[in-house]
């Protein structure tokens, strides 16, 4: 199951986050006991993604239609 988060704070960085934008959130344990979340972001340059405090995100769940869209657009 794909993990979605929208932003919901973008002031640390604006230039790789847009202010409620969905994004994918990559599995990380490590970074979730730094309380941080690892997500695709506008850069897309790093296919692991980059880290970012997890304040910055809330998680949502999306119709199954919505998450194979995004999925798609994220290849």
């Amino acid at each position: 199951m794909n993990k979605f988060v929208i932003c919901i704070n973008n002031s640390a960085n604006p230039a790789s986050l847009i202010l409620g934008k969905v994004y994918s959130a990559l599995p990380d344990s490590e970074a979730e006991t730094h309380n941080m979340v690892r997500v695709i972001d506008e850069d897309r340059s790093e296919s692991d993604g980059y880290l970012y405090d997890a304040s910055m995100f809330t998680q949502i769940e999306l119709p199954e239609v919505a998450e194979r869209a995004l999925i798609a657009a994220n290849k």
